[in-house]
C-alpha cells in the first residue's frame, strides 16, 4: 500500500520525542525513523523547546500530532489555538499531522482528556465539518486517530470502523491506526480486535501508534484497559500490529510512552522491536 499523501513519513518505527532524551539523542544521533511530538507543547513563541526541536528537525522527519483540537466537541473549534497550531505548522512544516477524534471542551472549560463521542448521523456531520476547517486552515490533508473507549452510547447508530470510513470520504483526511487504542476498546467492550481491524479502512492508514496499557478490572470484576502510555507494548498489541503490517506493507508506526517516561535505550528499543516486527512480516509475505 503505497503512503497517503496526508503523510510523507519515512515507512519505519519512530518514538515520541521527550525533552530529557534530546540530549542524548542529538549525541547520539540514533537509526531512528521520525519523531512526534504533541503540538501544544511547542506552541509558545521560542526559547528551548523550540531550539531543541529545531535541532531535531535537522537531522529526522517531525510527525505533529494534537491534543486539544476538540474536534468532536458540540462548540466550534477554538479559533485562536487553531492560529496558533497553523503558526507552528509553517514554523516546521512536519511530514505529517493528526488529531484525535474525541472532545477536551464545553463551552469555556477545558478538560485535561480525551473523550468519546457517540456515532450518529449529527455527530458525523459535526466532526467532518471540524476536520474540513482544520484542513483548510493548515492547507493539508490531517490524520484522524481512533480513539481508546471505556463506554458505549446508547444513542450510536453508526459502527466506529463505518464512521471514521465516512468521515474520510467526506472530508479527504487520512487515518491514523492506533493499534493500542483498538486493543484497549475491544477488550472493555467484550468484542473482537481482530474483526474490528478486519472492518478498518487500512487503505487510508498513514501511520500507525503503538503504546503500552494498564490492567485492572471493573466494579463487575471484567477486564478494565486503561490507554496508560506508561509501559512497553503488550505481545497481543504486537500481534495485531503484524496482523496489520501483514495486510499493508511498511507504515509509519510510532511508540507512544508519555507517562514514567524510561531512560532513551528502552524507548529506542520498543521502536527497534517495531522495526524488526515490519522487516520480518515483510519477508514471510515474499516468501
Amino acid at each position: 500500500m503505497n503512503n497517503p499523501a496526508s503523510t510523507r513519513l519515512p515507512l519505519r518505527a519512530g518514538a515520541g520525542l521527550k525533552p530529557e532524551h534530546v540530549e542524548t539523542i542529538l549525541a547520539s544521533r540514533p537509526e531512528i525513523g521520525f519523531f512526534e511530538v504533541h503540538a501544544e507543547n511547542y506552541m509558545g513563541a521560542g526559547g528551548p523547546p523550540h531550539a531543541q526541536l529545531r535541532a531535531i528537525c535537522e537531522n529526522y522527519a517531525l510527525s505533529l500530532h494534537g491534543v486539544g483540537l476538540s474536534i468532536g466537541a458540540a462548540r466550534p473549534l477554538d479559533k485562536d489555538h487553531l492560529a496558533r497550531l497553523k503558526a507552528l505548522e509553517q514554523r516546521y512544516s512536519p511530514a505529517s499531522f493528526s488529531e484525535h477524534l474525541a472532545w477536551s471542551s464545553h463551552e469555556e472549560v477545558f478538560l485535561n482528556d480525551l473523550l468519546p463521542v457517540p456515532y450518529t448521523p449529527e455527530t458525523l456531520q459535526r466532526v467532518c465539518a471540524h476536520v474540513d476547517e482544520v484542513q483548510e486552515a493548515l492547507g493539508r490533508r490531517m490524520l484522524l486517530e481512533n480513539p481508546s473507549t471505556y463506554l458505549l452510547f446508547e444513542e450510536s447508530t453508526i459502527e466506529e470502523t463505518d464512521f471514521l470510513r465516512e468521515i474520510a470520504r467526506r472530508t479527504g483526511c487520512g487515518l491514523l491506526l492506533d493499534i493500542n487504542n483498538v486493543f484497549v476498546s475491544a477488550t472493555n467492550h467484550a468484542t473482537s480486535p481482530e474483526a474490528y481491524l478486519d472492518r478498518f479502512p487500512l487503505d487510508l492508514v498513514g501511520e500507525i501508534h503503538l503504546a503500552g496499557h494498564a490492567e485492572t478490572v471493573d466494579d463487575a470484576g471484567a477486564p478494565l484497559l486503561i490507554d496508560a502510555h506508561d509501559r512497553p507494548v503488550a505481545d497481543p498489541v504486537w500481534a495485531l500490529y503484524e496482523r496489520v503490517i501483514a495486510l499493508t506493507g511498511r507504515l509509519p508506526t510510532l511508540i507512544e510512552w508519555d507517562n514514567d517516561v524510561p531512560d532513551w535505550p528502552v524507548l529506542a528499543r520498543e521502536a527497534a522491536l517495531a522495526e524488526a516486527a515490519m522487516s520480518r512480516v515483510i519477508r514471510a509475505r515474499a516468501a
